[in-house]
This record gives C-alpha cells, sequence and structure tokens, in this order.
C-alpha cells in the first residue's frame, strides 16, 4: 500500500492589526475624557505644554537607556517637527481651548468628521482611490456623527464658541496626517514621535506663559491622574499606533476608525463625567459601524494577506 506524500500546510501567521486598531481607538477616544477632566483644573495651553515636553522627554530618554541610536536626516528631523505642530500644538491646542466650553463627547464627535476631509484630500494629493465601498461607507459615517451631533447640538449645552475652536482642531489634524503621507519621514515612529511632542511643547510654551497663568493651575488628584494618562497613553502611546496604522492602511482607511470615536467618546464621557446619554445617541453607532466597515475591509484585506 502506497502512501501519499505528506504536503506541509503553511500556518496563518498572527494579525496583530485587529488589536493595535482597538487599542487606539479606546486610547483615543478617552483622550477627550481625560483632557475634559485637565482643562477643568489647569489652563488647556499649560497643560498641553507640560504634557508634550514630557512626553518628549521620556521618549528621548528611554531610548538612550535601550541604547538607541540617531538615525535620522535633517529632513526627516524637520517634518517630524512640523508635524509636532500640526498634530500637537494647532489640533491639540485648539482641541483643548474649545473643550472648556463644549462637552468631551461632542468634542470627540466633532473631530470623527477626519475621514471625510482625509478622504478627499488623500485622493487629491496622495492619489488614493475612492471607490463606490469608500465614498458609500464615508456617507454612511457622515449621517451617523451628523444623526449624532443634530441631536446633541438640540440640546443647546454646547457653545458655539468651543465648537468653532474644535473645528479648527479638525483642519489641524488632517492637515498632519496628509502631510504625514505625503512628506513619508523615514526613521523610527517612536524617536519621530518625540520630536513631535517636542516641537509641539515648545511651540507652545510661550504661548502658555503669555495667554495663561500658573496661578491658575488647582492642584488635584484627577488632575495627575488626567495628566498622566495625557503624557503615557495619549502623547506617546496612541500617536505611535497611529502613525502605524497610516503606514499600513492608508490615510483614508485609517482616518476612518475616527468614526468610532463619538461612540466611545461618550460611553467613556458618561461612565467617568457623568455626561448625558440618549438611545437616539447610540442609534448612530449602526451607520457608523457599516461605513467603517465599507472604507476599511479593502484594506484590511491587503494588511491580512502581507
Amino acid at each position: 500500500m502506497s502512501l501519499a506524500p505528506s504536503v506541509a500546510v503553511p500556518r496563518t501567521g498572527f494579525n496583530p492589526l485587529p488589536f493595535i486598531i482597538a487599542l487606539f481607538c479606546l486610547l483615543w477616544s478617552f483622550a477627550f475624557v481625560a483632557g475634559k477632566i485637565g482643562v477643568t483644573d489647569c489652563p488647556p495651553l499649560i497643560l498641553l505644554a507640560a504634557r508634550f515636553l514630557l512626553a518628549g522627554i521620556l521618549i528621548f530618554g528611554i531610548s538612550a537607556v535601550r541604547g538607541e541610536g540617531w538615525s535620522f536626516t535633517w529632513r526627516d528631523a524637520a517634518v517630524f517637527a512640523i508635524l509636532g505642530v500640526a498634530n500637537n500644538a494647532l489640533y491639540l491646542g485648539l482641541g483643548y481651548t474649545g473643550l472648556k466650553s463644549v462637552s468631551a463627547g461632542l468634542g470627540g464627535l466633532i473631530v470623527s468628521a477626519n475621514p471625510v476631509f482625509t478622504a478627499a484630500l488623500a485622493a487629491l494629493f496622495l492619489g488614493e482611490a475612492l471607490t463606490w465601498r469608500k465614498v458609500s461607507g464615508l456617507l454612511l459615517g457622515i449621517a451617523g456623527v451628523g444623526f449624532i451631533v443634530w441631536h446633541r447640538m438640540s440640546v443647546g449645552s454646547d457653545s458655539l464658541h468651543g465648537i468653532l475652536f474644535t473645528l479648527a482642531s479638525l483642519a489641524s489634524i488632517v492637515t498632519g496626517t496628509i502631510l504625514f503621507k505625503l512628506l513619508a519621514p523615514k526613521g523610527s515612529l517612536w524617536i519621530g514621535n518625540g520630536i513631535q511632542n517636542l516641537a509641539g511643547g515648545l511651540a507652545l510654551l510661550p504661548l502658555a506663559l503669555t495667554f495663561s497663568s500658573v496661578s491658575e493651575i488647582v492642584p488635584s488628584a484627577r488632575l495627575v491622574g488626567a495628566f498622566a494618562y495625557l503624557v503615557l497613553g495619549g502623547s506617546i502611546l496612541a500617536y505611535v499606533l497611529w502613525f502605524h496604522l497610516l503606514k499600513v492602511c492608508g490615510a483614508t482607511a485609517a482616518s476612518a476608525y475616527h468614526f468610532l470615536m463619538p461612540p466611545l467618546g461618550m460611553l467613556f464621557a458618561f461612565l467617568v463625567l457623568g455626561e448625558h446619554v440618549e438611545w437616539r445617541d447610540l442609534a448612530g453607532i449602526v451607520p457608523v459601524a457599516l461605513g467603517i466597515y465599507l472604507v476599511t475591509r479593502p484594506a484590511a484585506a491587503v494588511a491580512v494577506r502581507k
């Protein structure tokens, strides 16, 4: 009796992308709650300048302990510094100023429009195709987020002044996303994030000292906890994951995950801050989830095959 030769079946490698996406969404969405807590007891610009500078110092300190050498050209270092102004100083500086007069849930909601503008600019400057699936997904995301925004605005608890600042922060993060893909800096994302944080902190420091006063800080345990989370979970880990997703998924697909921030942000705001959430807020999650699936499914399939 002859035996057929055994055939080795290749094992499917572990794909960490879903876990990276989940962790990024949790870290990023909770940062709006931590930010709302922080600006309650500390002027926004002082909070952010201290956050960025400490995060940058920690990143370079850890790199020195690990013996990680400098592998950047001046051009790549300059690109990350520019990203620090767009992604850190402008995006969060404007956003945290807005958080003084808008809820954490609405703040996250407005910024979640990121995918729409990113997709349009990515098609224009990066040559990313806008397929019917992406367009349909983006429209569903807009519909879901728009439904939640309309309901939240009808309550009338958020100021127009704060909303305008938050819209300006949205423009900054979209610009930073496109610049990262367009300029494509080389080198370690870890060190690049350190450069970005230091650049953002140094850009905000003179403004913080001019328009704010250290005497306005109200020392509290919640401020310390919020600040620690913003430095470690927000400025360090979340941004490294964000740059990784931009490289792996592309600008449009990676930005689509920002549609998840409104429901997650409102959930965290409800659990931690006691912000009111109604069923009409949650109803917008359905088109949002379907929209993310349509926008990201092609990119996820490619990532798995690789």
